[in-house]
């Protein structure tokens, strides 16, 4: 028997205009599915990559990759969730911009006593990537420098707290006065006014001309240089988005010249990949929440007609923290 979703969905790629509110029928969950009357959905910078067609996907498409809210259904085989509990999802298909969804469960997470619905959406795909980030991926340490770009976004912004918990001493990178502060007030020591500084003359500043042994770059080909630049000999160039284009091809040479660096692509696909990742990512990040080491700070909610415009201010750099769609 099949329910009645509203789903937002685009049948071209291009700007946020393509971006379309449609009700569709969704067929009970399958087998090791649920189906989830969805709260709160987070929204993230590669909602915009999947909808402009510069991650490629199939037509039409579906936007978001996370979301929180209470399982209706249940399918065959599904032992570990019942109807009515609490749960959240990140990562897997696309498709969370909608107010009822199925869902593998091997990609959901119940959430915790303690924790509403919004701050889960807010959380967990942003704090798994913090998590990867700063644990595993390079395992930074208490004392170490650290420079984080988009300092005052969803990830930057629990990557600020998560260092500072750790004993980092972050160096975040922002624009503009308000951004700045927030970043201050998230575990960053020393934040970066882009709009008004030069990045690497004040990261030479901070390090005695030294460089950081790590540079976390989601800005892609506008930072490139700046980055590279920054580096201690046999520092660690961790490349994890592209909101200004995809950064140039990474010769071995120029690692070689710069230092002995290393140059590394990570995604959350591959370091949360499996069943067991997935769990425990989440509950080290749900884990320092409830003990009150990091916040969710939402910023903007969003009604989900209104995708349209929370697109735009994502790509205009308009908001600060996490961001939400409510269905």
């Amino acid at each position: 028997m099949s329910s009645k979703a509203r789903v937002v969905r685009y049948a071209k790629t291009g700007a946020p205009e393509v971006l379309v509110l449609e009700t569709v029928d969704l067929a009970d969950p399958g087998p090791g599915e649920v189906q989830i009357r969805q709260r709160a959905v987070g929204l993230n910078y590669q909602d915009c990559y999947f909808r402009s067609g510069f991650y490629p996907a199939p037509l039409p498409g579906a936007v978001g990759t996370e979301a929180a809210g209470l399982v209706e259904k249940v399918g065959a085989g599904v032992t570990g969730f019942k109807p009515g509990d609490r749960v959240v999802y990140a990562g897997g298909a696309s498709g969370s911009y909608a107010d009822l969804r199925n869902m593998p469960v091997e990609r959901v997470v119940a959430i915790p006593n303690g924790i509403a619905e919004e701050d889960a959406a807010a959380l967990l795909m942003k704090g798994m990537t913090a998590e990867y980030l700063l644990t595993r991926c390079y395992p930074v340490k208490k004392g170490e420098l650290v420079l984080f770009y988009a300092a005052s976004g969803g990830v930057g912004l629990i990557a600020g707290q998560w260092g500072h918990h750790l004993g980092a001493r972050m160096i975040g990178v922002a624009s503009g006065a308000e951004k700045c502060k927030k970043a201050k007030e998230n575990g960053y020591e020393f934040v970066i006014d882009r709009s008004r500084e030069d990045i690497l003359a004040r990261v030479k500043e901070i390090t005695g001309g030294a460089g950081v042994p790590v540079v976390y770059d989601s800005i892609g080909k506008a930072t490139f240089d700046t980055s590279i630049a920054a580096l201690a000999p046999r520092g660690y160039f961790v490349s994890f988005g592209t909101t200004t284009g995809a950064p140039p091809p990474v010769e071995a040479g120029l690692l070689q010249k710069k230092g002995s660096l290393y140059f590394t692509r990570p995604t959350l696909a591959t370091y949360c990949g499996t069943r067991e990742e997935i769990l425990t990512s989440a509950k080290k990040l749900f884990d320092l929440f409830l003990a009150g080491k990091i916040k969710s700070n939402i910023g903007k909610r969003y009604v989900m007609s209104d995708a349209v415009s929370a697109h735009r201010d994502l790509e205009a750099g308009k908001t600060i923290g996490a961001s939400l769609l409510l269905p």
